[in-house]
């Protein structure tokens, strides 16, 4: 019993103690930081848009001033008086992605991004880097006043119909996924709800989301869009949805996104959000994962319920798609072989030390030969291929969800980063 109440009392205290760090420094409401990012391949940079608050910060409310995964992007928010850092974020964007594609050498573009902070109560400066994968930086930096009268207050706007799918602790303290539906119609909304609940069943039956289900709540918004199914441009079906999502995202087939960011976070508007998981009414096979940005699927293709698993692992923890199909001669941009990336689940053995070394058994050749008994168990090792690359990137095992859609479960280094991200947004 002493053991007991030792261990609450000792609860009690660092909970408070996080508590008072937030208080010390932030209001209960949240910033909405809305940013255009632009440029080409050699060029980068970055723009605010508009700043909104609503009432209530349904984020992080430990760990304030670190990340998990140092992602292509972050944002960090330093007191002006007293030069503390008092609170930062990683992301990744559908920007950098696009300045690693042909595209780029030849054209200039623009895209949105959004990022939401618990708003300080005193002045802060607000510093946001991007990276590309050279590790070239592009900073952002202003003096953010909470009290400036051009803040736009979107607290009194009413927010969608919304549902707890799954619901496992208060908002305030569990991890919000909030699911869109996107090319479903008004009518439709009912076929939403079910794809929305087989959403959070799916991700909740793997490891380690399952041992961790109460730090999450899935909740379904009711979107509705006015044409039914979503934009394929390879079919010349061009359609009016509630994001504005397409096929075809860099001329690539299956790559399903949206560029429409800000109109993402107004469907959300006074629900409480963290990530998004978005939900596309077609069967066309696709999608795709952006960290710490969004989910996009497709709902009804026979592919669905591992895609959408998949998809997830992108964007909650960051993970890297440990597939491939470019053979040795052809150069991928997405990544560079002479920097390690930033993914927690490949590498380029620049800097294995601080990836997955330390799982690596004793008497496991590196780089590491498949075969069907590593196979069958999982076994970590360094397995070429991976990052689309077949020659020069590596990933922790043959099989994986980020491999292989028969795959049932996330490799042990995935789940690894996968309860990491975890536990620092909700210990």
């Amino acid at each position: 019993m002493r053991r007991f109440l030792t261990f609450a009392v000792a609860l009690i205290a660092t909970t408070t103690l996080y508590a008072q760090q937030f208080d010390a420094h932030f209001n209960d409401a949240t910033l909405r930081l809305d940013y255009t990012f632009m440029g080409n391949a050699t060029e980068q940079y970055i723009a605010l848009s508009d700043i909104s608050a609503t009432e209530n910060w349904w984020g992080r409310r430990i760990n304030l001033n670190s990340v998990p995964l140092k992602g292509n992007g972050d944002l960090t928010l330093t007191d002006k008086e007293s030069g503390e850092v008092i609170y930062k974020t990683s992301f990744s964007s559908l920007f950098q992605e696009w300045i690693t594609t042909p595209e780029a050498a030849n054209i200039t573009r623009s895209f949105e991004f959004t990022l939401l902070i618990p708003e300080p109560q005193r002045s802060v400066i607000a510093t946001l880097v991007l990276r590309d994968n050279t590790e070239k930086e592009s900073v952002h930096s202003f003096t953010l006043d909470p009290a400036d009268v051009l803040i736009r207050d979107c607290s009194k706007q009413p927010a969608l119909p919304y549902t707890y799918i799954h619901k496992g602790g208060d908002s305030k303290e569990a991890i919000d996924v909030v699911i869109l539906a996107e090319g479903y119609t008004a009518e439709e909304m009912e076929l939403f709800m079910e794809d929305a609940k087989i959403t959070a069943s799916e991700i909740l039956s793997y490891e380690p989301f399952k041992s961790h289900s109460d730090k999450f709540n899935f909740i379904a918004v009711a979107s509705p869009s006015a044409d039914s199914n979503v934009s394929v441009p390879q079919e010349e079906a061009w359609r009016n949805t509630a994001v504005g999502s397409n096929f075809m995202t860099f001329y690539m087939e299956r790559y399903l996104t949206s560029g429409n960011v800000y109109a993402m976070y107004d469907l959300a508007t006074n629900i409480p959000c963290e990530h998004f998981v978005i939900l596309a009414n077609t069967d066309t096979y696709g999608g795709g994962g952006i960290y710490n940005s969004y989910t996009l699927t497709t709902a009804h293709h026979p592919s669905f319920r591992p895609v959408v698993v998949h998809e997830f692992g992108h964007s909650f923890a960051g993970l890297g798609d440990e597939y491939f199909y470019l053979s040795a001669d052809n150069n991928d941009e997405m990544h560079s072989l002479k920097h390690e990336p930033w993914e927690p689940n490949i590498t380029t053995l620049v800097d294995f030390e601080s990836k997955w070394a330390d799982m690596v058994a004793e008497g496991v050749e590196i780089p590491t030969q498949v075969t069907a008994e590593r196979s069958k168990n999982y076994v970590v090792g360094v397995y070429e291929g991976g990052g689309y690359r077949a020659k020069g990137i590596y990933r922790p095992t043959d099989v994986c969800r980020m491999r292989n859609n028969t795959a049932e479960q996330f490799c042990p280094v995935c789940q690894r980063a996968i309860e990491r991200v975890i536990l620092h947004q909700a210990e």
